[in-house]
């Protein structure tokens, strides 16, 4: 059995953090999405837990971070074009999101990223294939 990723972050609405996620084109595992949590599906083995912040709180004895102070992570996944980074960033704008800087291109890899309606941190990536080996 491959080893999954669950993220875990903290949200203050969560139904407006599914229709953001929803409209970037994820979709949400019905069988752990209630009314605390909404589960994110990235991969068959990644998944973003979106927490009501009480839920969450429930998970830790530390505080949550201030994102509009502080970056908890940066949440990097790949794209398989710079047109689809470009393209995911564009529909995280036009949802809500904002973006930190601009994009970052560094000729095998090419990054853009943005700020969730939570002030959470995530960048989409493209490599060239070649530079992964």
């Amino acid at each position: 059995m491959a080893t999954a990723i669950f993220v875990n972050l903290p949200v203050k609405d969560l139904q407006k953090s599914i229709q953001f996620f929803t409209q970037l084109g994820y979709t949400f595992n019905a069988r752990f999405t209630d009314d605390k949590a909404g589960c994110m599906v990235i991969s068959d083995t990644i998944y973003v837990m979106l927490l009501t912040e009480p839920f969450f709180k429930t998970f830790t004895n530390n505080g949550i971070a201030d994102t509009s102070k502080h970056t908890e992570c940066i949440n990097c996944l790949s794209a398989s074009s710079r047109e689809e980074v470009d393209s995911i960033v564009a529909k995280a704008v036009a949802a809500g999101a904002t973006t930190p800087k601009p994009p970052q291109d560094h000729g095998i890899m090419y990054g853009h990223s943005f700020l969730d309606l939570d002030g959470h941190h995530w960048e989409y990536m493209f490599m060239e294939p070649d530079s992964q080996n």
